[in-house]
């Protein structure tokens, strides 16, 4: 059994994908034929995981904009491998889509899957010899400059299928 704790987060618990960001995306680990259940111990989210077995990250965007998320494993960015910073760039969602990242990214075409493995063991040690943040992922959010979630629904809730009240009467 491995035990993955979560940063950058908001929710509650519950199974499979968790909302964060005040509704705007749900995100979490997919492993096997499903979602990784997540658990609440001293205010912190846990998943677990089992040894040798390789798991993903997938990310929905809720809301009605493109939205760029910084992903981190061990605290290591997903897209280049090295020390995580929510200055580095991320993957760009569009509204409504579905993102699924496998593991670290070593070139334009392979990554290093994520498998749940012991501390020793992990990509951080071998990689790095850091190992300070094993077991630990997770997601930064920023909203495309300009460009507000959730203003063309804010903008339409006024709105009215008449012009005008129409008036109640027997049709010809």
């Amino acid at each position: 059994m491995v035990l993955v704790k979560w940063g950058w987060i908001d929710g509650r618990a519950e199974e499979g994908l968790q909302k964060a960001a005040g509704g705007m995306l749900e995100w979490g680990l997919h492993s096997g034929w499903s979602m990784l259940d997540n658990y609440w111990w001293r205010g912190t989210r846990f998943v677990i995981g089992k040894k040798g077995r390789d798991y993903k990250f997938r990310v929905k965007n809720l809301s009605d904009v493109r939205l760029e998320v910084v992903l981190t494993v061990d605290g290591l960015d997903v897209i280049d491998g090295r020390a995580g910073s929510t200055k580095k760039r991320g993957y760009i969602i569009g509204a409504g889509e579905v993102l699924e990242v496998k593991g670290f990214r070593i070139g334009h075409e392979k990554v290093v899957t994520f498998r749940f493995s012991s501390v020793n063991s992990s990509y951080a040690n071998l990689r790095d010899r850091r190992t300070r943040n094993v077991g630990v992922v997770g997601l930064a959010l920023f909203t495309e400059k300009g460009k507000e979630p959730g203003i063309e629904s804010r903008a339409r809730q006024g709105a009215r299928p008449f012009a005008e009240a129409p008036m109640i009467r027997a049709r010809d």
